[in-house]
């Protein structure tokens, strides 16, 4: 177990599944405690806490819907209790509607906007108090934020505005010692993926494209989650980080 992390705190949204869960354990391995926010995988976030309880670290499930603020608030008085620091704040929970643009509603683009980008801001705006000097702030991202992809309108266009938010973020709390990147993943195959109506399509092509000779996993985007926690990367800052296997460049 690395000493760097050791009994630093990470706190990951959408934490119970796919890349949130990768991101949970690889950093538990590492020494940190983790705190797990779920919205409806209580029965995941509890088999995940005894995971991470195996390996020695201290793990606690939240229940929250990080879109409303007042949920947040909450969580964050629920966080308090059991943690009193947070090194690393992890946004990764996300929703959406597939469907294209033209049969979207208000209700829809409100859903994905402030689940998908304006949840950070809250997140932030809870935390920023509890973050030492050297935390981080990183938001996960998608191909969508900047590709034309199919039913995927509103939420690129959410995954876009994350990421500017990520660099106004980055400006606001550089005084703190505290750095704001976005992680963008390329095509993985998670729960998540099994709503696309063209799943088998979105990873075949990304398997034609990527420079890698194997799917990407959500255990190399935690793997990029970590990097930019270490020390090391304290001058990485405002930065979207592809993990995609070249993919969104050459694809």
């Amino acid at each position: 177990m690395s000493m760097i992390f050791r009994d630093k705190v990470a706190l990951i949204t959408g934490g119970a599944r796919g890349i949130g869960r990768a991101t949970a354990l690889k950093l538990a391995q590492e020494g940190c405690d983790i705190a797990i926010v779920y919205y409806n995988s209580s029965d995941e976030a509890q088999l995940l806490v005894a995971e991470i309880e195996q390996l020695g670290r201290k793990a606690v499930a939240f229940q929250a819907n990080v879109a409303d603020q007042s949920s947040v608030k909450d969580l964050f008085v629920q966080f308090r209790d059991s943690f009193n620091r947070l090194d690393f704040l992890i946004s990764n929970a996300a929703s959406g509607v597939l469907k294209p643009a033209l049969k979207m509603s208000t209700k829809h683009w409100r859903w994905c906007m402030e689940t998908n980008a304006l949840a950070l801001n809250h997140l932030v705006t809870e935390a920023c108090d509890l973050m030492p000097r050297g935390g981080r702030v990183i938001a996960l991202s998608s191909l969508g934020a900047e590709r034309a992809i199919p039913n995927y309108a509103f939420i690129g266009a959410s995954k876009a505005a994350l990421e500017a938010l990520v660099r106004s973020l980055s400006l606001e709390m550089a005084p703190m010692g505290v750095t704001v990147n976005t992680v963008s993943a390329g095509v993985v195959d998670t729960d998540a993926l099994k709503h696309f109506p063209n799943r088998e399509h979105l990873l075949e092509e990304y398997q034609a494209h990527s420079l890698a000779d194997r799917p990407l996993t959500p255990a190399d985007v935690a793997n990029t989650v970590y990097l930019l926690c270490r020390p090391e990367a304290e001058m990485i800052n405002a930065h979207t980080l592809f993990v995609d296997a070249g993919y969104s460049k050459v694809g």
